[in-house]
C-alpha cells in the first residue's frame, strides 16, 4: 500500500515479490505440519490461526472481533448491513470493533484452495501507538462502520510472517509479540484508511464511547435491554446514542443484543449439544416459539435443522474448527 498512491512504502520492488511468496510457503508449511487438509489450523499465538479451503462456503453469521483478516489465495467477502466487502490475494479485511456480519469464502477450489491468516488486534497497542504518532491519520467525519479492505503490502506481510514464526518459539512470544503488533498496527494506522481505526482511539470521541456501550452490552446480552443504560454508559443522549449506534453497527441496539443472543443459542446447540428450549432460555427469551421465528429469519432455517446442517457441514473440519463456530 503507498502512503500517497505513489510511492511504495517499501522501496525495494524485488522484496515486495519476496515476502508474499516467503509468507505462502511459511502458511503452507505449517498446514502440512499439522497434517495438511483443509480447517482452522490454530497456531500458538491465542489471536492467531490460518484457514484453508478447497471449495467456496456458504455465508457464516457471526460477530467479528477487532482483528485483521489477510488473503494469501483465492478470495473472501463480509457482508456488513447492506453493504458487501470483496478482498482477493493479498488484500485484508481490518475490524476495529465486534460487529455482527456474514462472511462467506467465495474463490476456492483443490488445486488454488482458499488460504487466509486472521490476526486478533490489540486495541490497546492500537491506542498507543496512535499517541505516538507525530502526524496522525485525520479522523473520518462523524461515525461510520470501523471495518475497510486494503491491500497488504511488503511491511505488513513481513509483519505476519515474522507472526508465524515467532509461534514456533513459545518461550519468546510474550517478549517479542507485543513490538510485532505495534508494526501492524503503526501500519494500518498510517494507511489511507488510518482514520477508520482512529475514530476508536480518540479519547472521548463518539465511536469511543459507543464502544464501551457495546462492550457492556455483550456482557449482558441475555437480560432485558434498557437502551437508557447503554446510553448513560456512553455519556450520550438516548437519541444521540441510537444515532451513533447505527451508524457503527449498521444496526439498532436491540437488533445488535437480537444477534447475539441467536449466535449464542446456535453455539450452545452445536457446540454443547444443548436442545432447542434451553439454548432459547439461557439466551434470554421467555417464548420459545418467538425464539424459534427469529432464530428461521436470521439464519434461513429452523433451529433444529440448521444445527444438524451446520454439524454435518463442520464435521470435514473437525474439532478444531467445531470451536469456532
Amino acid at each position: 500500500m503507498s502512503r500517497d498512491g505513489q510511492v511504495l512504502r517499501w522501496p525495494l520492488a524485488q522484496a515486495e515479490k519476496r515476502v508474499p511468496s516467503a509468507l505462502h510457503a511459511a502458511v503452507a508449511a505449517h498446514i502440512d505440519a499439522q497434517g495438511g487438509g483443509e480447517g482452522r489450523f490454530p497456531t500458538r499465538l491465542a489471536g492467531m490461526h490460518i484457514m484453508r479451503s478447497f471449495e467456496a462456503r456458504m455465508p457464516m453469521r457471526q460477530v467479528y472481533r477487532p482483528g485483521l483478516c489477510v488473503v494469501i489465495q483465492g478470495a473472501k467477502e463480509i457482508l456488513f448491513g447492506e453493504e458487501t466487502f470483496r478482498y482477493g490475494v493479498m488484500e485484508c479485511l481490518a475490524i476495529g470493533l465486534d460487529l455482527p456480519a456474514s462472511g462467506r469464502v467465495i474463490e476456492a477450489s483443490a488445486d488454488a484452495p482458499y488460504i487466509g491468516i486472521t490476526i486478533d488486534l490489540d486495541m490497546t497497542i492500537m491506542r498507543e501507538v496512535l499517541g505516538q504518532l507525530e502526524t496522525p491519520p485525520v479522523p473520518t467525519s462523524g461515525s461510520g462502520p470501523c471495518l475497510f479492505v486494503g491491500k497488504v503490502d511488503a511491511p505488513l506481510a513481513d509483519c505476519m510472517l515474522r507472526l508465524l514464526r515467532l509461534s514456533e518459539t513459545p518461550e519468546a512470544i510474550p517478549i517479542l509479540y507485543p513490538s510485532v503488533m505495534r508494526e501492524i498496527c503503526y501500519w494500518l494506522l498510517t494507511s489511507p484508511n488510518g482514520g477508520e481505526l482512529r475514530n476508536l482511539g480518540l479519547p472521548e470521541s463518539s465511536s469511543e464511547r459507543v464502544s464501551k456501550a457495546i462492550f457492556q452490552l455483550q456482557n449482558s446480552f441475555a437480560q432485558t435491554l434498557r437502551v437508557e443504560q447503554l446510553a448513560e454508559t456512553a455519556r450520550m443522549s438516548t437519541s444521540s446514542f441510537h444515532q451513533h449506534f447505527k451508524a457503527l453497527t449498521s444496526m439498532t441496539p436491540l437488533q445488535y443484543q437480537k444477534q447475539l443472543r441467536l449466535l449464542e443459542a446456535r453455539r450452545l446447540m452445536v457446540v454443547d449439544g444443548v436442545n432447542v428450549s434451553e439454548a432459547a432460555y439461557q439466551v434470554g427469551y421467555e417464548s420459545a416459539s418467538q425464539f424459534s421465528r427469529e432464530y428461521t429469519r436470521m439464519f434461513g432455517a429452523a433451529p433444529k435443522r440448521d444445527v444438524l446442517d451446520m454439524r454435518r457441514q463442520y464435521s470435514r473440519y473437525a474439532s478444531r474448527t467445531l470451536q469456532e463456530a
